[in-house]
């Protein structure tokens, strides 16, 4: 079959081997990425990007909302949407200039979802945006744009999940039960079921013709890759990927959630979540703009980009990446009040950018009382920084300090920089606010117990707010 020769390089299908993988510098300097969910689920606008399998769900909320919006399952399917997604206004170009001017460094469309609709030009199956619905290769077209715009190029790809992705439409009478559409929403296996080597070996077979079509210099996985099942796969795949990368002379990264991989062997993530210290190993957390959905839907509700920007500042005090993800409409356009809390996180990292990008964690990620709640799906927790909490990162001597909350009082008090404490051990020749297009340095006092600084207009600052401290 197609892809099945194996790339000659220095990795072998094993772990050993693939324990000499390392994670490119360009990958650990970016620390900002966008990802995008957008498919024929972006039509329905409901619930969330599962509502392909929910809508089959009898009882559930997205079962009783199709049939009142569409009608019975066996006359309007999850089928009938993709006709209905057009994408008639995508417009690439703009895509990647929003996303260069949100201060991004990579952007990682979803390839394909549980849904098995392709999003690219797939080969092997006729239920692709390249051939049906937009009758475009987004993800080729975007690939395209997103590096004319000094962009790196990533795609995601969940089709492990679909194998039982619409078992429950096999348990009434619905279109998923009609053999003509097989080649979308088979297997419709039970979740418990162990996936055949047929499916396997198509699902590494797809994955090897995104990777030899469109060269991304990242993979993301979603879940459901852990099972024991596909690991032979997962092998075969790094390997196969790390020595197409090795042809072309390029650094490529393997994103990978749960205990997928061993660490070693690719990057770790967290499905928007936190860890409550620093880990020695770059990772990754990604996190959607929207608090009900990753795709797009009508029911909104939006983190601010206060919350963001201290969840980017956590993260990369932390020794990682924020993977921030947007969800279009089925048109193409990305919503406005996504596409302003893009341009507005673009505008503080214009000001506060060398604190960021680039950095590495220092001694400790920080200091303060405010509790983080750690582990997955956690960032929608409300979370109160004062004026006490503070994150570090560095940059050769240069040390960085993010005020994550507005101080009660115009001067700030940094423990950690006290002369009884050995973390920073230089002395320290001045102290400046970073702003936009200006470093404005403050009055500032260094004690035992630790740095006294005043922040003239601290009221009017954009939080969290980056304190520049030069050693002599």
């Amino acid at each position: 079959m197609k892809y099945q020769k194996f790339p000659e390089g220095p990795f072998e299908p094993t772990w050993e081997s693939l324990s000499n993988y390392k994670i490119p510098s360009w990958f650990e300097e970016a620390k900002f990425g966008i990802f995008i969910h957008f498919g024929a689920y972006s039509v329905p606008a409901f619930g969330n990007e599962w509502y392909p399998r929910n809508m089959y769900i009898q009882g559930s909320r997205e079962f009783e909302h199709h049939i009142k919006t569409y009608g019975e399952h066996n006359k309007f399917g999850y089928k009938d949407f993709i006709p209905l997604f057009k994408a008639e206004k995508f417009n690439p170009e703009h895509w990647a200039n929003v996303f260069r001017k949100s201060g991004a460094k990579y952007v990682i469309p979803v390839a394909e979802h549980h849904d098995g609709f392709a999003m690219y030009d797939c080969s092997f199956t006729r239920w692709c945006a390249a051939k049906i619905g937009p009758q475009r290769d987004i993800v080729g077209e975007l690939a395209q744009a997103a590096r004319k715009n000094f962009l790196t190029f990533g795609i995601s790809y969940h089709r492990a999940e679909h194998w039982w992705f619409f078992h429950e439409g096999t348990k009434f009478d619905s279109d998923v039960l009609n053999p003509e559409y097989i080649d979308l929403y088979g297997p419709a296996q039970p979740e418990n079921m162990q996936p055949t080597e047929e499916f396997l070996e198509n699902w590494y077979l797809r994955l090897c013709e995104i990777v030899d079509k469109y060269k991304p210099q990242i993979i993301y996985f979603d879940w459901w890759i852990e099972k024991p099942v596909f690991e032979p796969y997962l092998k075969r795949f790094a390997a196969y990927y790390y020595n197409r990368a090795y042809e072309w002379n390029r650094e490529v990264v393997i994103s990978y959630k749960l205990n997928s991989f061993p660490r070693k062997c690719a990057l770790y993530d967290i499905e928007r979540g936190k860890i409550d210290d620093i880990d020695p190993i770059p990772w990754q957390m990604d996190a959607p703009i929207s608090k009900v959905s990753w795709s797009y839907v009508e029911e909104k509700e939006y983190k601010t980009t206060e919350e963001i920007l201290c969840d980017l500042v956590d993260i990369v005090s932390k020794n990682g990446n924020l993977l921030l993800n947007t969800g279009p409409r089925p048109n193409g356009t990305i919503p406005e009040e996504e596409e302003n809390i893009l341009l507005e996180i673009g505008k503080w990292l214009l000001a506060n950018g060398e604190a960021i990008y680039g950095t590495k964690p220092w001694k400790i990620y920080g200091e303060g009382l405010t509790k983080l709640p750690t582990g997955s799906f956690v960032d929608t927790t409300k979370v109160s920084y004062t004026g006490e909490d503070f994150r570090f990162t560095t940059k050769g001597d240069i040390l960085y300090a993010f005020l994550m909350g507005k101080p009660e009082k115009e001067e700030i008090f940094i423990q950690s920089l006290g002369y009884n404490l050995p973390l920073f051990k230089n002395e320290i020749e001045k102290v400046e606010v970073l702003g936009e297009g200006r470093k404005e340095e403050i009055v500032w006092k260094r004690e035992e117990r630790g740095l006294k600084a005043k922040i003239p207009g601290f009221r009017k600052l954009n939080y969290p707010v980056a304190l520049k401290i030069t050693p002599k």
